[in-house]
């Protein structure tokens, strides 16, 4: 269990319940579960790396970014043109054309599949690697890829959390979803910086700033604070003598992790965007997709391991041009200026950008919705793209291939079990490991090991 830096925190774990904080007047609602960075049994030696998943809730269409087809007919290809990238004879949709200057420092896949169009199934499957939530069946059944490397992994650094939502984890509207923990516990869940403000666009006005626990970190007395803590340390220990559930250790995590980050000063410092150049906020975007990438690079660099940054309202049947373009343009500014960051600061080796949502959009272009004759793109599982780079992957390749319509993979299909294996081989996981489901089954990470070989 990572130990409280705050000078008065002492002993074994930590105590009090970061959804109650009661001692402090604090009150976290319970899905800000703090700082999911336990040791375990089974915990891996941190390779000090980290992930930064760029999460586009809604499904992006892989034809107006990484895998354009410009020969195709014009139902097809759409509207919107390509742009050459830094890596010979590969294009992008042009409205990737900040990313395709990055070409060279990327791996894309072309032949991501997994078949399926309903949004919770596909989610679910891109997020753990299995089959298991539908429209009909959404609760979580598996742990997600965030999950396990809090579990596995822990944090780079003590006294930030392992793993953080921004600016809240979710998918498909469920919070967090399959972003979250499962069978694994509580005290994996993601750290989600602002559940007042969440599930925002790139358009919205809502400011971004550290999270809201750290408000009432100059109204309270730490002298009060660890009179009370020392309280709730007994009782909890107490209570754990008659409770065999698992839950009181959940809550000792939280407690523990909350207490960390209201006073260990690390976290604090990491979420304070008051500390970047108005140059580099302008990069990234003055939107909340742009300042939410911005501050996961703050978090990895200083010590946390996995952040979701949430990029939602995609599933655009209607609005190909006015919803759909918007959203890959301000997109691409961001990743854009991610890329450059981590490669300025001698990051890219360290630090692997993921960016995915849960499936593509129809090769056909549709002529929109009854009543808004806007053309779009549906659902689409049986070819799709993903983009990933850094954290020590080969650079420069694109693995598979679609047909001249991008409707189904031609060469080198990739399922969502050989992307999630192979970011785990990457962080030093070995992706045999098991964990008991809710049953007590023995259930390993993903049940295809290897990952793709032309990554690793």
């Amino acid at each position: 269990m990572l130990n409280v830096v705050s000078p008065f925190v002492g002993g074994r774990r930590a105590v009090l319940k970061a959804g109650t904080l009661g001692f402090a007047g604090l009150s976290l609602p319970f899905h800000h579960k703090a700082l999911a960075a336990q040791q375990s049994d089974n915990r891996t030696p941190s390779k000090k790396k980290s992930v930064i998943l760029i999460w586009l809730d809604g499904g992006p269409s892989q034809l107006e970014s990484y895998d354009p087809k410009p020969e195709a007919p014009a139902e097809f290809r759409g509207p919107f043109g390509t742009v050459a990238t830094s890596l010979t004879g590969v294009h992008f949709s042009e409205l990737m054309e900040k990313q395709a200057k990055f070409a060279d420092r990327m791996c894309v896949i072309r032949s991501m599949r997994h078949g399926t169009g309903d949004h919770f199934a596909g989610a679910h499957w891109m997020l753990t690697g299995r089959f298991g939530a539908t429209t009909a069946s959404k609760h979580i059944r598996y742990p997600s890829l965030g999950a396990c490397v809090s579990k596995l992994c822990g944090p780079n650094q003590p006294s930030v959390p392992a793993y953080v939502g921004l600016p809240s984890a979710e998918s498909v509207y469920l919070f967090p979803g399959y972003h979250g923990a499962a069978y694994l516990g509580g005290a994996f869940e993601p750290f989600d910086v602002n559940t007042e403000a969440k599930y925002l666009h790139h358009t919205y006005k809502t400011s971004v700033e550290s999270p809201p626990c750290f408000r009432i970190n100059g109204q309270i007395d730490e002298a009060r604070a660890r009179d009370r803590s020392s309280l709730m340390t007994s009782l909890d220990r107490l209570q754990r003598d008659v409770d065999r559930s698992g839950i009181m250790e959940t809550m000792d995590a939280h407690h523990q992790s909350a207490l960390s980050l209201v006073f260990g000063g690390a976290a604090m410092k990491a979420f304070d965007m008051s500390k970047e150049s108005p140059e580099t906020m302008d990069r990234y975007g003055r939107n909340p997709w742009g300042q939410y990438t911005l501050m996961a690079r703050r978090l990895v660099e200083s010590g946390v391991t996995f952040v979701t940054v949430d990029m939602p309202h995609w599933d655009h049947h209607s609005s190909l041009v006015d919803g759909h373009a918007p959203n890959m343009r301000v997109m691409d500014q961001c990743v854009a200026a991610l890329m450059q960051d981590l490669i300025d600061r001698n990051l890219l080796d360290d630090v692997m950008v993921l960016v995915m949502g849960e499936f593509g959009r129809t090769p056909r272009i549709n002529q929109g919705q009854p009543g808004i004759p806007i053309p779009g793109r549906d659902h689409w599982g049986d070819a799709f793209s993903v983009m990933l780079a850094g954290g020590g992957l080969k650079q420069g390749v694109v693995i598979g291939q679609t047909n001249s319509k991008a409707e189904f993979p031609v060469e080198r299909e990739v399922a969502p079990h050989d992307l999630l294996a192979t970011i785990y081989r990457v962080l030093g996981i070995d992706p045999t490991t098991h964990f008991p489901d809710f049953s007590g089954r023995p259930v390993a990470l993903v049940d295809k090991p290897e990952g793709i070989r032309e990554l690793l």
